[in-house]
């Protein structure tokens, strides 16, 4: 299964997993990176440069098989020491990033020089064009079904994607609904060069989330997330509970952020991810939580997501030359 993606990042299998905040963390990842996919730790959840470094250490120390780290560029209530934390990453011998947020430009000089391969994410043409420009390496196009942040666009992977494939040349990871060896073939058939999943790679044995949380989403269906935080122009689809709800009736009446900050601060979805409070706060959740209908090891979902692709091939062209 060769595309430019796994040739780029020197793995088997291109199937990537998504930085995410809380979640992406030394044991999720080095399982990720040891099945044959890309997985990714995220600097943020760190906090400090050190942190950081700690948790690469550990992540040496499940696997030698590449993997990446997130650098966070959204706007955040805390400072976030990305230059710091690419320099653990220089001394650490750790090449892979995946950059989410605002444009990287301020920081491609750095990244450039120290020969790190850049993979930004975007949510249309134009900003792919910008990260193409700018010396990013392949690019990230996630649609409207994707968990996090999926812009203010509202377009879903199966229009954006091809949309991004014809407007660069460097390759396209394609995120936002992919949870299976039949999307991975669409998204290839798209003209993607691999797939980035968050909210699949959340229900397996290796995520470090409380088990409420994966109950939770294998009894969930596509209509159980809820995009919220339109008015201060970071969308952002989390889970449908208790503050979710509530976020999106104050969004309704008007609320400022400073009245939705309790209500979304990153800090409550730490109750979620570990206490297993599924009201706690909100938390990242892609309408591919329909697609979630057991809780596997991660070696068993990449080895379950090749079979499936397979099949899906075998009966494209069963269909296809018949």
């Amino acid at each position: 299964m060769k595309t430019r993606i796994t040739e780029l990042l020197g793995i088997k299998y291109p199937i990537i997993c998504g930085g995410m905040f809380q979640v992406g963390r030394a044991e999720l990842a080095a399982a990720i990176s040891e099945a044959g996919g890309l997985g990714i730790i995220t600097s943020k959840t760190q906090g400090t440069p050190e942190g950081l470094r700690e948790e690469i250490q550990k992540v040496k120390a499940l696997t030698d098989k590449p993997f990446g780290v997130n650098l966070n560029l959204f706007p955040s209530m805390t400072a976030t020491p990305n230059e710091e934390f690419i320099q653990v990453m220089i001394e650490e011998d750790v090449k892979i990033v995946e950059t989410s947020g605002r444009s990287p430009e301020p920081l491609m000089p750095l990244l450039k020089k120290n020969d790190f391969i850049v993979m930004h994410k975007v949510v249309g043409p134009r900003y792919a064009k910008t990260a193409e420009r700018l010396g990013a390496d392949a690019v990230i196009i996630v649609g409207n079904e994707t968990g996090g942040h999926p812009g203010m666009s509202d377009v879903g992977t199966l229009v954006v994607l091809p949309r991004v494939v014809d407007s660069v040349s460097i390759p396209v990871i394609a995120g936002g609904g992919f949870a299976d060896g039949r999307g991975l073939v669409g998204a290839l058939a798209l003209g993607a060069e691999g797939v980035l999943m968050g909210t699949r790679f959340m229900a397996t044995k290796e995520a470090p989330i409380h088990d409420n949380v994966k109950e939770w989403m294998l009894n969930a269906d596509e209509t159980q997330t809820i995009v919220v935080q339109r008015n201060i122009g970071s969308p952002s689809r989390v889970a449908l509970n208790e503050v979710s709800e509530e976020v999106d009736r104050k969004e309704k009446d008007g609320a400022t952020l400073e009245e939705l900050i309790p209500l979304i601060t990153g800090k409550r979805s730490k109750d979620v991810y570990f206490e297993g409070n599924l009201d706690g706060g909100i938390w990242s959740c892609g309408q591919s939580v329909g697609l979630v209908d057991e809780v596997l090891s991660v070696q068993e979902l990449i080895d379950q997501m090749v079979s499936e692709a397979e099949k899906a091939t075998a009966f494209i062209h069963e269909r296809v030359h018949n």
